[in-house]
């Protein structure tokens, strides 16, 4: 007799709700970054540098962190630095790595979109929750992200961490 996994299985709803939400979430999102005249993926590098030590992170890094391919953040940071939002500097001990560092210009677009953006997130997902459920979700969301991709902080800390290297 041929096995049947139930189609109600609470694991394929769990999924299904993670890609309802995140989809979700990003069309809400999406007018604040396109009136900043910024991507998603263009707010996801510029925040990033923002949080990271100095304003910059190894290239090698944002690609881990955003889960991009090398020549993907490179193509992000190429336009991005076209339009002096970021800069790339090389590292001083080593030839082969280079920075992407936020720019004044940068962090200015930054400020400009964050109070929307942070209405949005307030309006669309953290102001529907208590405290404490607000503490135990991001405790639960942290808790898968660090199993899904380990990397994701890489050079966040100014340490290096060791991530497999992205396509």
């Amino acid at each position: 007799m041929e096995h049947v996994i139930p189609t109600d299985d609470p694991r394929l709803t769990a999924m299904g709700l993670l890609a309802e939400v995140h989809s979700g979430l990003t069309a809400k999102t999406a007018p604040a970054f396109a009136a900043a005249g910024l991507s998603e993926i263009d707010f996801e590098t510029l925040i990033r540098l923002a949080r990271s030590p100095a304003r910059s992170l190894r290239m090698s890094d944002l690609a881990a962190q955003t889960s991009l391919s090398t020549s993907g953040v490179t193509r992000v940071v190429d336009r991005l630095e076209r339009e002096g939002l970021v800069e790339r500097v090389a590292c001083a001990t080593d030839r082969r790595a280079s920075y992407a560092t936020l720019t004044e210009a940068g962090a200015a677009r930054l400020q400009n979109v964050l109070p929307q953006h942070l209405d949005d997130i307030d309006k669309w997902l953290t102001g529907l929750l208590d405290p404490d459920r607000l503490k135990e979700f991001l405790e639960t969301l942290t808790l898968i992200r660090n199993v899904v991709r380990p990397c994701a902080t890489a050079g966040a800390t100014g340490t290096r961490e060791t991530c497999p290297p992205t396509g």
